[in-house]
């Protein structure tokens, strides 16, 4: 198996700074991915939000880039599950912090991974629709 480090002495330092990295994802990751850029940039502020923004601008001219025009309700949906495990994910800090693991604490973990499901098969959904060169697969146990 390939090290991600070097193992040679004589190796050139690694970079410091590293550019914007290109990979392969499906159309459907890269939706996601920008719903959830929205999100954040909907609750940050500052630097946070100008560097979200920034992200989010990146993605944003991607897709415009690929051609594809997706519906407004493929992404109303992927959006409106992002915000729902974002509320989940905020109350489940909120219980942690008052070390309240009750049954509402219970609930809300339970509940992330059924919005994941909604989330995985939206997901697959759009994938379908649109042919996407690669298919995110999912396993649950």
């Amino acid at each position: 198996m390939e090290s991600f480090a070097s193992s040679r002495a004589d190796a050139p330092a690694p970079a410091r700074k590293a550019a914007a990295i290109s990979i392969p994802v499906s159309l459907a990751e890269l939706l996601d991915k920008i719903t959830i850029l929205e999100i954040k940039s909907e609750q940050f502020c500052g630097e946070k939000k100008r560097n979200v923004d920034h992200e989010l601008s990146l993605l944003k001219h991607v897709l415009r880039q690929s051609g594809v025009e997706l519906l407004p309700k493929q992404h109303q949906e992927l959006k409106a599950v992002n915000q729902s495990l974002w509320q989940i994910e905020e109350s489940i800090r909120q219980h942690e912090h008052r070390k309240d693991f009750g049954e509402a604490f219970i609930a809300l973990a339970r509940s992330v991974y059924l919005e994941n499901d909604k989330r995985a098969e939206i997901k697959r959904a759009i994938n379908d629709d649109y042919n996407s060169a690669i298919k995110e697969e999912k396993s649950y146990a």
